[in-house]
């Protein structure tokens, strides 16, 4: 499906089943798109996550049936899939700033209306990428599940107590003290930050990961092989975060949008990172996306 008429079926989904008990899986099979990316691409172009923008329009819509109606608040908790009338209670006085009998009495509530997505694409494919085929590509690393909610605080956490635990003494030149430690020195783990959509809803798999090189592979590390496809590479030159958020940002909303030759394809992304310092000027990234021929 192309990608802004994916974008543009998922909110309408929403919008038609926002009495449904439906899950971010449910939005991806819809729009037959990777979860992974669906909630990024989402989260670029509206500024919110596809639960939070459920949660935030099932609530205004609560806010206007409390205004317009008698229905007590606990049939219109139910009606918007919240388990119990406390649990409504307390997301709704968060959400306005006032508690469902205060607005139902007249006081001010918050807007929140469906999203509109617009784009005039700008550089599209245009953009400095090239295609790459990758066969037999193995990685090994450190994984952790992560739900996509709450992942980009959460993956810098995890990368901070791997590096602490397993990778400060091989980048610092000293010798592998233990199998974990010549593992990371052996298959350049640090290389890539891998994210795998094959779990199913919010939640994903997240590789600090290298090229695997052969040998033992240490319990408690992960091997993973990605099947022969496809990869749009974005090289990167710019301090880390930012330069890398910037082209990511492009890719969804422009490079995405305006390619009339490629699409997505598959359950995982990848960024590459150079040696060197993150904050440097000239440091080197990339981004890899699975693709295909429309």
């Amino acid at each position: 499906m192309e990608w802004l008429t994916g974008i543009r079926t998922a909110i309408d989904f929403i919008e038609n089943n926002l009495e449904e008990d439906i899950s971010v899986q449910d939005v991806a099979n819809k729009v037959f798109i990777s979860p992974i990316f669906l909630q990024r691409g989402f989260s670029i172009l509206t500024g919110y996550n596809i639960g939070e923008y459920m949660r935030n329009r099932r609530l205004y819509q609560a806010a206007i049936e409390l205004r317009s109606t008698e229905d007590p608040v606990i049939d219109i908790a139910y009606r918007y899939c919240y388990e119990t009338p406390e649990s409504f209670t307390k997301a709704f006085s968060r959400f306005h700033g006032a508690t469902p009998s205060q607005v139902r009495t007249g006081a001010p509530f918050k807007t929140f209306l469906p999203v509109k997505i617009n784009i005039t694409v700008q550089g599209g494919d245009n953009m400095d990428y090239k295609i790459t085929p990758m066969v037999n590509f193995k990685v090994i690393g450190f994984q952790k599940i992560f739900d996509s909610e709450t992942s980009y605080t959460e993956i810098p956490k995890f990368w901070t107590e791997i590096m602490d635990k397993y990778m400060s003494n091989i980048f610092a030149g000293k010798e592998p003290a233990n199998e974990f430690e010549k593992a990371v020195r052996d298959n350049s783990i640090g290389e890539f930050g891998i994210c795998i959509d094959d779990i199913g809803g919010t939640s994903f798999r997240y590789l600090i990961a290298g090229k695997y090189m052969g040998g033992e592979v240490p319990e408690g590390m992960e091997l993973y092989e990605f099947p022969d496809c496809d990869w749009a590479v974005f090289d990167i030159e710019g301090p880390c975060p930012g330069a890398l958020q910037s082209v990511n940002t492009k890719i969804f909303t422009e490079w995405l949008p305006g390619n009339p030759d490629y699409e997505l394809s598959g359950n995982a992304n990848v960024e590459w990172y150079a040696d060197g310092d993150p904050a440097a000027a000239d440091y080197k990234s990339a981004i890899w996306i699975p693709v295909k021929k429309r």
